[in-house]
């Protein structure tokens, strides 16, 4: 073995394997999590339930990985990250196979949870993986490309299992697309020899356990988190109809503000993952694009824009806070105690799906109470609120665990 500090960086051909493989992964967890939702007017008839009983699948199964997400996070510091990621993903797959032969929703309300605790291992797992195996160098565009790949995921789950429900059967489609997981996890096995687990501390680290998570800057940058997904997920949620009450954009045209916060947003991502590797300013990035983006949410609220001009702006705004996910990602990276990766990501990225559920309730009282103008404003408020946050979370990166032996 070659002493401490003299190991060669991994070829790009490796890395970008490791990325494919964990990048798959996290394409089939976000593609499970929206596959069931289109199959609901079909469930309806099939099961005799009302739509609230419906949605309580995708809230079960939403609910519990976010739940589960720190306490498997601990686990996989402790025992490492491949025999969970191969776990988890078997799991989760085999889970929506299973629903293909529900005799009632009470089975698929089970199922959901079962695949709910098999996807609660991949945000962990991933990123103690990603830290772990990947080079420095690339490390910017290789949590880019899992950002991307979990985007993809969502995009392509509707279209896919409706267009193979329409001539299969959803019983069928459901069954094809669980049972996709399989070759994935056969393709992680066979090649675990090149997933390596992230550094551990030769010692101790001071900073442990939940008392790591405690601390004042992983608290707020978990505020960080929860702050941007709540305002992600008021414009996800309404700006249809904020732009029709507003501008009288008809919900047709106004879609297009919606697709175009969507595509800028995924490939902002990208964006991201190319300057975090070239720059080492990643908190001047997160906020000089955050603050671009409140403001070109200001200007959609404050100027009475066509439908055209609306999409653009959104997908000026998507592009700029989708281009700081990765920076913002590689600070909590290098700011996590060493060996604590995977707790570390477990409990910030719960914010995520958190702060997703938080905001539609307050801001479809507004639209009720016809301040549909306070709608935006509060959004870029939430931003601003995001960046109070990370700016106090920002301190000095710390420094790298001495890789252990292999075992």
């Amino acid at each position: 073995m070659l002493p401490v500090g003299t190991e060669t960086a991994p070829p790009p051909s490796k890395d970008w394997r490791i990325i494919g493989l964990i990048g798959t992964g996290h394409f089939l967890s976000h593609f499970y999590m929206l596959c069931l939702a289109p199959l609901f007017p079909l469930w309806r008839g099939e099961f005799g339930v009302t739509y609230a009983e419906l949605g309580l699948s995708v809230a079960l199964m939403s609910a519990v990985t976010a739940v589960l997400q720190t306490p498997v996070g601990f686990l996989v510091d402790r025992h490492g990250a491949r025999p969970y990621l191969l776990g988890g993903t078997l799991l989760m797959a085999l889970s929506i196979s299973a629903m293909a032969f529900a005799p009632n929703y009470w089975v698929v309300l089970a199922l959901a949870v079962l695949s709910g605790i098999g996807n609660s291992v991949i945000h962990p797992a991933d990123y103690a993986i990603l830290a772990g195996s990947i080079d420095k160098a690339r490390m910017g565009r290789a949590f880019a490309m899992h950002t991307f790949t979990g985007n993809l995921g969502f995009a392509l789950a509707p279209p896919i299992i409706v267009a193979l429900a329409l001539p299969l059967g959803w019983r069928a489609a459901l069954l094809l697309v669980g049972l996709l997981g399989v070759p994935v996890v056969g393709a992680i096995l066979l090649q675990s020899r090149v997933l390596s687990d992230q550094p551990k501390p030769r010692a101790k680290a001071g900073e442990g356990g939940v008392r790591a998570l405690l601390s004042r800057q992983m608290l707020l940058f978990f505020a960080f988190f929860l702050l941007s997904s709540m305002a992600g997920s008021g414009i996800q949620a309404f700006i249809i109809t904020v732009l029709e009450q507003l501008w009288g954009i008809p919900g047709a045209a106004g879609s297009l503000a919606l697709t175009g916060y969507m595509a800028g947003a995924t490939s902002g991502v990208l964006v991201g993952g190319w300057f975090a590797d070239r720059s080492k300013r990643h908190g001047a990035f997160v906020v000089g694009l955050t603050l671009v983006s409140i403001g070109l949410i200001l200007a959609l609220g404050f100027l009475p824009v066509p439908a055209l001009g609306a999409a653009a702006l959104t997908f000026g705004a998507g592009l700029a806070l989708g281009a700081s996910r990765t920076p913002r990602d590689v600070m909590v990276k290098d700011a996590a105690p060493p060996g604590q990766i995977g707790k570390v990501f477990g409990f910030i990225s719960s914010g995520l799906p958190l702060g997703g559920a938080l905001t539609p309730v307050p801001v479809g009282f507004l639209l009720d109470a016809g301040l549909v103008h306070w709608v935006l404003p509060l959004v870029a408020g939430l931003l601003a609120l995001s960046l109070l946050c990370m700016g106090s979370a920002r301190g000095t990166p710390r420094p790298a665990a001495a890789p252990q032996p292999a075992e």
